[in-house]
């Protein structure tokens, strides 16, 4: 039990004087490189470029802001007393002055120096701003930073203010350098006064003031700023302003201390899980009466990790709601909150004693959990069942209270081997058995109070993954069906590592076949579970990129455009072809659903399953192409109680069949009409040569036993899957027949809509028919191999550009295309919406 407070302030109070008092053994950081920094800086460039663009393309709206603010140049010339030479060298002379005098005062010596480094840095970054406008810049944006001076128009960006600027930023912030502070009130003030009076104009006082920030941020970010963390005698007032008495404060680390009576209190395994949960400082407290407790100090300047990370993962994953928790008081106001209502509901967890404010830190001083061991430092056989089912009831009784952890780990779940090892004060619900071990939860301040039911679902499935990285996918599986039955069968589309905290995220990515064990271990136990990855996330570094070269190369051919042909050639299209494009798309559903009906292991309805098919086109706007109507195909076999392997295998040979009947499609097409067709319609010999470089580096990598073995992985499955079920309906020829034509018939349907699109625009006689579906097949397959939802941009460019190669100019081209996609991708999205909420009503996905 703790110190009554009243004695714990007492005893705090008489140990208070010139000398704490207390043995510390810790490292202090001296400079600390700040996250806050370096994310200031990048926004300061991201401010230029937006300037400089907005100077650029909407420069009528930069000038009429200006001339709005010259209306009041009038009056504010009756209220600026002293002349604008005056105020020039304030800033640029007095300013300077009382900002090294203060770093001096104060014996910073280092900083005063790279303050001044600031201003160099900032006065050379200027500079080349006006050479780079006055020699690359275009003449609208010449223009957006020119004044008339000295009977020409010059490009005004002021140096000397721009080296102020970084000056300032580089000494600190206002809050803490008053001269800092009134120096920036005066820089503001003469760039207004300038901007008035038409001595530069307002986007060149923004890029003053930019410059100088991105300069003096950067420099800040890369030397390290002085440590604001509360180390030494700043720590120890902390923790007795909290109503504590420390006798020895050791810094917790993975290796030992000095001394025989420290290795222990540094070593301990329950603190040791405590630093790498959190990524916190963690002490090892003695206080006057012998009582061992933890303090944790949450410092201010790592805060803004946490905040990008929350805020990306929010932007990334698909309702994982995000936290505007920015401010360090914020963050230990959420850490104790969540603490206390752990603890009260009744969760085994080490109980919040305390907490102050130390400097640029915030110290939160708990329980210690003695004798408690986390789950990553102990062998499998440790975990018997009892000790997994007890770890399953702790997360329980936390979800019934409407919590949820939101970063379960291998660290934050401890387990105690002796009795009675939960805090007697604890008012726990659980009921141990005299001599069973205990489990903790620990860790809360990620947590959430009233969560949603999707934060419990991740918690299920993070903890179910943490506990079968351990002891295995079965025995975790049955542990969570013999405690919470009722929570496991809507978890399996969560079973993703991007879904998980980062360190159980990277044991579950070292561990590749894990989570395909844990699925079927799922299924095993519970065969109506769902278990199909459930898409969470909105996109990732791949598609980012793959983005942005398909904007880049639709820019280019956008630009290359003459739009004056590209609107004649809209206005002469055909609407009835048009319409006779959109008839074909919509036959490709037919064909998809005949090929799904003849491969699927079991009876499906025609009618269903095209709508199925109709329900991909809306699933596109959110998954590439090819990969919405397999994910729809899997889903709905696997609801019809068809399993995973079967599923996958079902849904591998209808992507087989169409990829083997398009070829023929080719072939016959070239028969039809004429043999030398096919010749005349080969891509030019640089194609052909550059895909047999691409033939022999894919023959050459099969060497590199690596890549070997990382092909072969992800092969073999898939064909052992596949190839008996293909033998299978060999020996079924009509169901064969039906799979083949059902594919001959969606493949004919995309070539046939786009036949009638290029008629729409009369080009339809200008190639044959074999030239457009080599065409369309070439362009949409290279399109779509862009993992961008329904390959919007990527498919559209290379169409474009295959008709170009192929005769068709550009200004007829792209509206062709544009025709193509409107009627078989934007046209068929609603009709998919309409397909989703009948199938989703009737339960048939």
């Amino acid at each position: 039990m703790s110190s009554p407070p009243t004695e714990r302030v007492a005893s705090a109070r008489s140990r208070v004087g010139s000398d704490h008092g207390v043995r510390i053994i810790d490292t202090p950081a001296v400079r600390v490189h700040h996250p806050a920094d370096l994310m200031g800086s990048v926004l300061s460039l991201v401010g230029i470029a937006v300037v400089v663009v907005l100077s650029a393309y909407a420069h009528g709206t930069t000038r009429g802001i200006a001339e709005d603010v010259r209306g009041v140049a009038d009056i504010v010339r009756n209220l600026v007393i002293f002349p604008i030479a005056v105020l020039e060298w304030i800033v640029t002379v007095a300013a300077p002055i009382a900002v090294l005098a203060e770093l001096f005062w104060r014996r910073l010596i280092r900083q005063a120096a790279e303050a001044v480094l600031g201003a160099i840095v900032a006065l050379l970054s200027a500079r080349l701003a006006i050479w780079l406008i006055e020699t690359w810049a275009i003449t609208a944006l010449q223009n957006e930073f020119s004044v008339w001076a000295n009977g020409s128009w010059a490009v005004t960006i002021p140096p000397l203010l721009a080296a102020v600027a970084g000056m300032l930023t580089a000494s600190g912030t206002r809050s803490r350098r008053r001269s800092a502070g009134w120096s920036w009130n005066f820089l503001w003030i003469v760039l207004g006064v300038a901007m008035i009076t038409g001595l530069i104009t307002l986007p060149g006082a923004l890029l003053t003031v930019l410059i100088g920030r991105a300069s003096g941020l950067a420099l800040r970010y890369a030397f390290g700023v002085q440590s604001e963390r509360a180390y030494g005698r700043a720590l120890v007032e902390g923790i007795r302003r909290a109503g504590f008495a420390p006798t020895r404060l050791i810094r917790v680390r993975d290796v030992g201390a000095d001394g025989n009576d420290t290795g222990e209190l540094v070593t301990d395994l329950a603190a040791i899980a405590i630093t790498r949960a959190g990524d916190n400082r963690v002490y090892a407290m003695t206080t006057a009466d012998g009582e061992r407790l933890d303090v944790v100090a949450l410092d201010g300047d790592r805060q803004v990790v946490g905040f990008l990370t929350r805020l990306w993962r929010s932007m990334r994953l698909r309702g994982i709601e995000g936290r505007a928790v920015v401010s360090l008081r914020q963050a230990a106001e959420r850490a104790a909150l969540l603490s206390y209502a752990a603890w009260s509901a009744g969760v085994c967890t080490p109980r919040l004693l305390g907490m102050a404010e130390a400097e640029d830190s915030m110290l939160l001083i708990q329980q210690h959990a003695r004798g408690a061991v986390p789950v990553r430092d102990l062998p499998p056989e440790a975990l018997s069942d009892d000790v997994l089912d007890a770890v399953w009831e702790q997360l329980a009784i936390a979800h019934s209270a409407g919590l949820t952890h939101r970063a379960i780990t291998s660290d934050v779940v401890l387990v105690n081997m002796r009795p009675n090892a939960c805090p007697p004060d604890a008012p726990a619900r659980t009921h141990h058995e005299p001599g069973a071990p205990v489990v903790l939860l620990t860790g809360w301040e990620n947590g959430d109070v009233a969560s949603s039911e999707l934060a419990r679902r991740i918690d299920v499935a993070t903890l179910l993954t943490v506990l079968a990285l351990k002891v295995g996918p079965e025995r975790a599986v049955a542990s969570a069906v013999r405690t919470i039955p009722d929570d496991l069968a809507t978890i399996g589309p969560l079973l993703q590592p991007i879904a998980f905290p980062r360190a159980t995220r990277d044991e579950a990515r070292e561990n590749r076949h894990m989570m395909g064990e844990l699925r079927e271990a799922l299924l095993a136990r519970l065969p109506k579970a769902v278990v199909e990855p459930e898409r969470i996330v909105r996109f990732g570094a791949r598609t980012i990129l793959m983005i942005v070269l398909g904007i880049a190369a639709a820019f280019a051919v956008i630009t290359s455009l003459n739009l004056e042909q590209v609107l004649d050639a809209v206005r002469q299209a055909s609407p009835v072809w048009a319409l006779v494009a959109f008839v074909l798309g919509l036959v490709t559903f037919v064909g998809s659903a005949l090929a799904m009906v003849a491969f699927a292991p079991i009876k499906l309805s025609v009618w269903r399953t095209t709508l199925v098919q109709a329900a991909a086109a809306y699933l596109s706007l959110a998954a590439p192409a090819a990969v919405g109507p397999a994910a729809l195909n899997m889903r709905m076999l696997t609801r019809r109680g068809v399993s995973n392997a079967l599923s996958v295998a079902s849904v591998g040979l209808v992507q087989l069949a169409q990829f083997v009947t398009t070829m023929l499609m080719l072939v016959g097409l070239s028969i039809a009409t004429g043999t030398d067709q096919l010749g005349k319609s080969l891509p030019p010999r640089t194609i052909l040569l550059a895909i047999a470089v691409i033939a022999v580096a894919a023959a050459a990598l099969m060497l590199v036993p690596s890549a070997r073995h990382w092909a072969s992985e992800r092969v073999v499955p898939i064909w052992q899957t596949t190839w008996p079920r293909l033998v299978q309906l060999i020996g079924q020829p009509r169901r064969f027949v039906v799979a083949i034509g059902g594919s001959l018939l969606m493949s004919l349907g995309y070539v046939g809509a786009f036949w009638a699109s290029l008629a729409a625009f009369g080009q339809a006689d200008r190639l044959s028919l074999v030239d457009i579906a080599i065409v369309y097949l070439l362009g949409n397959a290279v399109g779509a191999m862009v993992p961008v939802p329904g390959g919007l941009g990527t498919v559209e460019t290379a169409l474009s550009l295959a008709l170009a190669g192929a005769g068709i100019p550009i200004a007829i081209a792209t509206p062709t295309v544009l025709v193509f996609r409107a009627v078989t991708f934007w046209a068929r999205i609603p009709i998919g919406w309409v397909a989703m909420r009948r199938l989703q009503r009737t339960g048939e996905l």
